[in-house]
């Protein structure tokens, strides 16, 4: 299998050369109908297309939520596939957002199918879920390693219901999130220019000053938009992080379609807002 150069320093070029926006891929029944739509897999093919022809050359990540293809069976597959194809050959990389977890042969098999680089739906990094114990990411740990793609865990997420896991103290009194980020920058301890396995950490979160963001891995940043948070919050939610945040926008960006054009104005607007609170901070 050949090797690809790492995730974490492709993903440091595309952001330093595109700007670190990521929007995600998320064709949900209610914005299909705001497109004029029909929720069925021709909807979803032209939605998918439109999204990767506005998007692919522009912006650093695209983020398809698998979960909105897999609804339409093995159609709804094939088109995820054409997409992340797509995506990837027209410069963007693609995180899976399928936030698989399991054990042992399942999650090796979870890994196969989207960090295998023959695989279909091989994706340049994949969200997982560590809540079954971090090591059980260990068989899609070491096939990233493998063939040069990434990982973002779940560690301190935007959704309410996150807290009473991930807040949770254990006996060593660190909580279940700050351990999720021990683990992962051990796992990027000595990488130049970016370690390539990288958290999940929300937008939404406030002063998060408790916890050691600094995991020299990529910090992937939903609740952007539609979520409440703006771009102007994130130097006070990262810190000293700021510069490995990957900003994730989604309906803030996708509701301006079906026009490619009007897509690309958001993006772009995102974009350059993102830029501000960066180099300002």
């Amino acid at each position: 299998m050949t090797v690809m150069e790492p995730f974490g320093a492709r993903l440091r070029r595309a952001m330093d050369e595109r700007g670190p926006l990521c929007v995600g891929i998320d064709p949900h029944a209610s914005l299909l109908a705001e497109w004029g739509l029909n929720d069925d897999v021709a909807g979803l093919e032209r939605f998918s297309r439109t999204v990767v022809e506005a998007m692919a050359d522009r912006v650093a990540v695209l983020k398809p939520q698998s979960a909105f293809f897999e609804r339409f069976g093995s159609r709804g597959v094939a088109v995820l596939e054409t997409s992340v194809q797509e995506a990837r050959a027209a410069g963007a990389l693609v995180v899976m957002d399928a936030k698989r977890g399991d054990i042992g042969s399942t999650m090796a098999a979870y890994a196969e199918s989207f960090l295998h680089k023959d695989a279909p739906l091989f994706s340049d990094a994949l969200t997982v879920s560590p809540y079954l114990g971090y090591g059980s990411l260990k068989p899609a740990v070491d096939l990233a390693r493998e063939s040069g793609a990434g990982l973002f865990v779940l560690a301190l997420t935007s959704n309410p219901e996150g807290g009473e896991v991930q807040h949770a103290v254990r006996g060593d009194g660190r909580s279940v999130g700050a351990t999720m980020l021990a683990h992962l920058a051990a796992e990027n301890a000595g990488e130049q220019p970016l370690g390539s396995f990288g958290a999940v950490v929300g937008a939404t979160l406030g002063d998060l000053s408790s916890y050691d963001l600094g995991i020299n891995g990529p910090l992937l940043a939903p609740g952007i938009g539609a979520q409440g948070a703006t771009p102007a919050d994130l130097p006070g939610v990262f810190g000293a992080a700021l510069r490995n945040v990957v900003p994730n926008v989604s309906r803030g960006v996708l509701r301006h379609g079906p026009d490619t054009a009007a897509l690309r104005t958001a993006a772009d607007r995102f974009a350059a807002e993102i830029r501000t609170a960066v180099t300002a901070s």
